[in-house]
């Protein structure tokens, strides 16, 4: 009877036992799922949010200067979904970048390592009709061979490219030739006059204008007459048609800016073609080593509007001036082909257009142009990013137009967009 009774109460105070340690190894093992969830939880990386143009270039540089360019390889913008796409080079810096809402993109070439081999082509390929940028969706650099480079110096041009390493850089052809988009004297078209066009422009020449035609240079045939010009309309100057680019003020003066082989042209500007409509006088142009000039109004006491002509009877007002960013949407006007538009392919661009006409630090795109359309206006929206410089191809065919950054010009002359305070943003 007393064996009996012990072992019930052994028993008992087993199954209590066995209660209290079951119910511990389930704490602890609810614990143990919960734990890493929790864990898991915390670490999971933000995801992918939406930016502008603007707050992209604020992110993408604030993380730059964080992890420097022998961290980095560049950015761009997927305009379709909003997203800031950031190359680096290792998984840690990625997750830096993903805390910021960023898609990170962990890829072999660094941007100083891509920056040396510009640097490397440059000193082994000047050679005209190439062209060559950083594509930060490739990693690599981008090398173009408009049809002009055959025989030897395509094979010069190859050997340059194999030198840098097929993993840092890579050569397409382009079907057109690289030159400047000056034109000749005649009158600027109308949208109607629109057709295929590769010659120099002068009266009545046929031409592109895909996009949305217009005007041509917002005044009827000779470009000219009426109210102050504005981005996009046509100048005359020295036996040459050319585009404004944008209204700008230097120390309260209004003047405005245009492509700096236009300006080198020519030290007069007019709207009209028989240089009855004087507009300006050259105060600064430069080029080849960059592409753009300055030219201060005769009437220091115009108030010209800052804005772009849409050819289409309406205008785009700007009021600011913004870096270009590779994936950015941008429009361009110009007097020959009225208004175009295409994405930002590339920066720090190098075109050489040839007769030691060697140009740096262009912004690369898909946009067409015509001549004619130099000096014309690139814009995003209200802010001014460009000023057409040259290209290859037309605006029936396509082709690639390399633009001046317009806030490279504003830092180099002192001059601001439109009535003042138009710092650029972005970077």
């Amino acid at each position: 009877m007393s064996h009996r009774y012990v072992s019930k109460s052994r028993r008992h105070v087993d199954r209590r036992t066995g209660v209290l340690v079951g119910g511990a190894a389930s704490a602890l093992l609810a614990a143990a799922i919960v734990l890493p969830q929790a864990n898991a939880s915390a670490e999971r990386p933000r995801p992918p949010r939406a930016f502008s143009s603007d707050s992209a270039a604020r992110v993408a540089a604030s993380l730059k200067a964080d992890l420097g360019a022998d961290r980095t390889a560049g950015w761009y913008l997927d305009a379709g979904k909003g997203r800031l796409v950031m190359n680096v080079l290792s998984a840690e810096d990625a997750a830096r970048v993903e805390e910021e809402g960023a898609v990170a993109r962990v890829v072999p070439n660094s941007t100083s390592e891509l920056q040396a081999a510009t640097r490397t082509l440059s000193d082994t390929a000047a050679i005209p009709g190439t062209a060559w940028s950083i594509d930060p969706r490739t990693n690599r650099v981008s090398v173009i061979a408009d049809r002009t480079v055959t025989g030897e110096k395509l094979a010069a041009l190859t050997q340059a490219v194999e030198k840098v390493g097929g993993g840092m850089a890579s050569v397409k052809r382009s079907a057109g030739e690289f030159r400047r988009y000056h034109g000749g004297g005649g009158a600027a078209r109308s949208g109607s006059e629109s057709g295929a066009g590769e010659e120099e422009v002068g009266a009545n020449t046929g031409g592109g204008g895909s996009g949305s035609g217009g005007r041509g240079g917002g005044s009827g045939g000779d470009g000219g007459a009426g109210a102050s010009p504005v981005g996009g309309n046509a100048i005359f100057g020295g036996g040459a048609r050319c585009s404004l680019g944008f209204n700008v003020t230097l120390q309260g003066v209004p003047a405005f800016l245009t492509a700096g082989h236009c300006g080198k042209g020519s030290a007069t500007w007019s709207a009209d073609q028989a240089g009855a409509q004087p507009l300006g006088t050259v105060a600064d142009a430069r080029f080849p080593a960059s592409d753009f000039a300055l030219v201060a109004y005769d009437d220091t006491g115009a108030r010209p509007e800052s804005a772009v002509d849409l050819q289409n009877g309406g205008t785009q007002q700007i009021s600011r001036a913004a870096e270009a960013a590779v994936g950015m949407r941008v429009q361009r006007s110009g007097s020959t082909t009225g208004l175009s538009d295409g994405t930002v392919t590339g920066l720090n661009a190098t075109v050489n257009y040839g007769n030691g006409d060697i140009v740096n630090g262009l912004i690369q795109t898909d946009v067409c142009a015509e001549p004619g359309d130099s000096g014309g206006p690139m814009f995003s929206g209200d802010a001014a990013v460009g000023l057409t410089s040259g290209g290859s191809g037309d605006c029936t065919r396509g082709g690639e137009t390399f633009f001046q950054p317009v806030t490279r010009a504003l830092e180099a002359t002192g001059a601001e967009i439109g009535s003042g305070g138009g710092a650029a943003d972005g970077g």
